[in-house]
């Protein structure tokens, strides 16, 4: 059997398909006459325009159709491959940033289970929603999709409760007026070049800077810096993992690479809970250093 890489590739089938059952040939012409025994009111150009009009109508709704099934064909596929367990929809709850946005949020997909060794997540298609409104009453409303992988690590929490790793907004030149009104949080400051290019590092300023410090190991800087595509961020809050990218994966290699990415940071976290003891607590690394600047 073909394996299904992909959302997409299945369409084409799943259309074929459809069209090929006479259920929904007999659908299309009947909503058809239907529209043009209403137009005949009129007059027959238009039951004429209206048949066209419905016909066409019914064959873009088939093909949407198709569309759908072609990608929860490839959802449950992934799922059953990976060992995973597949659902649409669903919540992901508001355990942290990422998933307080906005006015609405929603859950196309997810999948959950052991996404590696030792890891249990979720990876999912979530998308948060902003609603405005203009000076005449006009709502518009803009979506936000992200790729998430969730990971629930309640070990981190004695050692870091918050932690916000973003990508770099590009305004460094802004950055102390802007840190002044960060509240409770502060900047935090790596002897890297290149990961001050990419990301803006976030923590409450009462956390352990020197955990921080050996958390960023000069491997992990160098991980983050090389390996993850330039718009992957992750954030933790209270021992919740959140590692996102915009917009929805909708294929194999982006959902593989979305967990090997997640999964590396948790696995990162794991590894600096487990060699953390009182006794390394105040070992200093030469090659990294933190500055958690206060608040002006």
């Amino acid at each position: 059997m073909t394996e299904i890489s992909d959302a997409n590739q299945l369409r084409g089938a799943k259309f074929k398909e459809l069209m090929s059952k006479a259920k929904t040939w007999i659908i299309i012409v009947v909503c058809s006459v239907i529209a043009a025994a209403a137009g005949m009111i009129v007059g027959p150009a238009i039951a004429g325009g209206a048949f066209v009009l419905v016909f066409l109508i019914g064959i873009v709704i088939t093909f949407m159709i198709a569309d759908s099934r072609a990608a929860t064909a490839f959802y449950e596929a992934y799922a059953q491959a990976r060992g995973l367990t597949h659902q649409s929809g669903g919540i992901l709850g508001g355990s942290t940033p990422l998933l307080r946005k906005g006015d609405r949020t929603r859950v196309d997909q997810q999948f959950n289970g052991m996404l590696s060794e030792g890891i249990e997540g979720t990876l999912a298609l979530y998308t948060y929603t902003v609603t405005s409104t203009d000076s005449k009453g006009n709502e518009t409303s803009t979506d936000y999709p992200f790729t998430v992988i969730m990971v629930n690590m309640p070990g981190t929490v004695q050692h870091l409760t918050d932690l916000r790793v973003q990508r770099q907004s590009g305004l460094k030149l802004f950055e102390k007026f802007e840190d002044a009104f960060r509240g409770d949080f502060g900047r935090v400051t790596l002897e890297s070049e290149a990961m001050r290019d990419r990301y803006e590092i976030f923590v409450r300023k009462e956390q352990d800077p020197v955990w921080v410090r050996r958390l960023f190991s000069p491997s992990f800087i160098v991980w983050l810096t090389d390996s993850p595509p330039k718009k992957f961020a992750f954030e933790l809050e209270n021992g919740w993992l959140c590692a996102y990218v915009p917009k929805h994966r909708d294929d194999t290699e982006g959902f593989d690479e979305m967990i090997r990415l997640g999964t590396h940071v948790a696995g990162r976290l794991e590894e600096e809970v487990g060699q953390s003891s009182p006794a390394e607590a105040h070992h200093d690394s030469p090659e990294v250093k933190i500055e958690v600047e206060e608040e002006k």
